[in-house]
């Protein structure tokens, strides 16, 4: 299969990488020439723009977009509109809020995929978890790319219409926003409590076997090696918070209590004012874990 793919940060880099280990060919379009550059370099046909990107494709394009959610998206889109029609098929995998997918889904020729994408660029030698919405012919054609950029058959699954793959990973990260919360208010109670724990080593004997292993937790003994017991000069703040803030908008519109979600981004908020939470600061560290983002420093 050929793919085009509009992005080249951390994750569209990675989608980039393993189509092409999966043995198919990629176009690859970025703004950063340097970027297009060493894309080229690992086998992929680069592009001078959008619309030269869209050339290099076959009748029936297939095209990744990995751009910021937002206007990005939208002027991806705008650029592309005078190649697509009915036979092709866009997947959008940013953080894109699942009411603009439904609206780029109607206006768009193309078929359009909102694909939701869980893994982070630390999970990129595994692969991601991809949750898509969109028309089913389109998802069951580009399956083989699905295959290659998820941790294979199991790592994704079509969600239901358009809107729904980015809808279910909007939840996702109101719950992932929960468990940082949890795994920090454990470890702060630990680091204040009775004793003189090893922060480390507790996660370590969590993960093996407990009923609170998971993922987060390895990345919980991650922090506490590499930052020490004390997390060092990590700072109480911890970034993001807007797919926290759409599922707590949309618990609302829908009437479902969700107070864990709720006071997880509250959390987040409350962040902002720096006084010192051990909690918050195990939060900030777990996302540098999971997606690499930056960990603010006291100074």
């Amino acid at each position: 299969m050929e793919l085009g793919v509009i992005g080249l940060g951390r994750m569209g880099r990675i989608v980039v990488d393993r189509v092409l280990e999966a043995g198919h060919e990629v176009v690859v379009f970025d703004i950063d020439e340097e970027s297009v550059a060493d894309a080229a370099d690992a086998g992929a046909r680069p592009a001078s723009s959008i619309a030269d990107l869209a050339g290099k494709l076959g009748s029936e394009k297939r095209i990744w977009l990995m751009v910021p959610a937002g206007d990005p998206v939208d002027a991806a889109l705008d650029e592309l509109a005078p190649t697509l029609d009915s036979d092709d098929v866009v997947v959008d995998g940013g953080n894109s809020y699942f009411e603009d997918s439904v609206r780029r889904a109607e206006s768009t020729d193309a078929a359009y995929l909102d694909c939701g994408t869980s893994g982070g660029p630390a999970g990129a030698d595994l692969g991601f978890s991809l949750m898509v919405g969109g028309p089913e012919w389109a998802y069951d054609e580009l399956v083989p790319v699905f295959d290659a950029v998820a941790t294979g058959p199991d790592g994704h699954d079509r969600m239901g219409p358009a809107g729904s793959g980015h809808y279910v990973k909007m939840i996702h990260n109101g719950v992932e926003y929960a468990l940082m919360q949890t795994y920090g208010e454990g470890f702060e109670l630990l680091a204040n409590g009775r004793y003189d724990l090893d922060l480390e080593s507790v996660a370590n004997t969590w993960n093996n076997g407990a009923v609170i292993r998971s993922w987060l937790l390895e990345l919980c003994e991650e922090a506490f090696r590499e930052e020490g017991n004390d997390l060092g000069d990590v700072a109480d703040r911890v970034e993001g918070g807007s797919t926290g803030t759409w599922t707590v908008q949309e618990a609302l519109e829908q009437e479902v209590p969700v107070p864990l979600i709720y006071q997880s981004l509250a959390e987040r908020f409350g962040s902002r004012a720096d006084d010192g939470r051990f909690a918050r600061r195990l939060a900030s560290r777990l996302r540098y874990g999971f997606g690499r983002h930056e960990v603010p420093r006291r100074e």
